[in-house]
């Protein structure tokens, strides 16, 4: 009988949730005026030191949870529709339930990307109480390396607590490139997660600017089987990653700063975590004059780039909003003809 009022719980929780992703859906194409994802940091510090990763130090404070407040208070004034805490390790911060109630509080869809090391059955259960939405955990190895400690290993009975008492939505993302020395590794991780019930993805190690670095043969191989495991939803949104697989630009119009936002420790709203430095303005300055403007401005390193959430995003937009401003060395814009 409990496991039948579980299942219950879950599919009222999958069918409310489907029906808000359909209402932020018909309202971005409704409206290119507002953030559709923000990702936000409260916490910049994290427990591990994998070696291709670029976003995390071992010593900072966590971002005090009035300032949190006033942060999500001014993403919904902007009508962001999804935002999702990262890190660093979000699970670090004292004060995270508050911060997922709050984002649920002003109606947008709670997400959380973490390394999984500190979830517990209590932490999973409050994570339900709070309203979390979807949880993503990256897990790049079978067995712990120098390159990386996020291995299925370590962290398979964290999956398994997850299968048993998360109320939200668990994606499990598997890379390849970047140094990764078994791609194989990535089936057996993306295996594992459909068998616990999750959905699976697969990612490409980008380099420290985010761009673009050609898979080997192997890795081909090992993504192209990882692809064939995603759900149909997944693999029409990430089908720029067949072009990153070979080595190929994609031509398409990136809409960071605009429907997408990346709000790091310090306020700063940037382009993502991987170009960070523009705009940087703080974020309770950010204004829809910025949404629109960045909504039109060209990113240099578009054709190159490999941060998905941000490909994902701009999907929404791709047939529409020729984007015709371009920045000159000196910061300023110039309108192109």
């Amino acid at each position: 009988m409990p496991d039948t009022v579980k299942r219950l719980r879950r599919a009222r929780k999958r069918l409310h949730l489907r029906l808000r992703e359909l209402r932020m859906i018909a309202r971005g194409l409704a409206s290119t005026g507002h953030p559709i994802l923000a990702h936000i940091i409260p916490m910049r510090r994290c427990n591990l030191s994998c070696a291709y990763c670029n976003e995390y130090d071992d010593h900072s404070k966590p971002v005090p949870l009035a300032v949190m407040y006033q942060r999500l208070a001014h993403l919904a004034s902007l009508g962001t529709t999804i935002v999702t805490i990262s890190g660093g390790e979000p699970l670090l911060h004292p004060e995270l339930d508050p911060i997922v109630a709050r984002i649920r509080k002003h109606g947008a869809i709670a997400g959380m990307i973490t390394n999984g090391y500190l979830l517990t059955a209590d932490r999973i259960q409050r994570l339900n109480r709070a309203g979390l939405d979807h949880l993503q955990i990256s897990i790049d190895n079978v067995m712990p390396d120098e390159v990386s400690k996020k291995s299925l290993k370590v962290l398979d009975r964290k999956l398994q607590l997850l299968a048993e008492h998360a109320d939200f939505h668990v994606n499990i993302n598997s890379v390849v490139g970047g140094g990764i020395h078994t791609p194989q590794d990535a089936l057996a991780i993306g295996r594992r997660a459909l068998e616990l019930g999750f959905t699976s993805t697969v990612g490409i190690i980008h380099d420290g600017g985010g761009q673009l670095q050609p898979l080997r043969e192997e890795e081909r191989s090992v993504y192209t089987a990882m692809r064939a495991m995603e759900k149909s939803s997944y693999a029409r949104i990430n089908y720029f990653q067949d072009n990153i697989a070979h080595g190929r630009e994609n031509d398409w119009r990136c809409r960071a700063g605009s429907r997408y936002l990346y709000i790091c420790e310090e306020g700063l709203v940037h382009y993502c975590s991987q170009q960070r430095g523009y705009p940087a303005k703080p974020l309770a300055q950010y204004t829809r004059e910025d949404i629109r403007r960045e909504y039109r401005t060209v990113k240099s390193c578009a054709p190159r780039c490999t941060v998905a959430c941000v490909h994902q995003i701009s999907y929404i937009d791709f047939w529409r909003g020729p984007q015709d401003l371009a920045p000159l060395p000196s910061g300023e814009l110039v309108q192109l003809r």
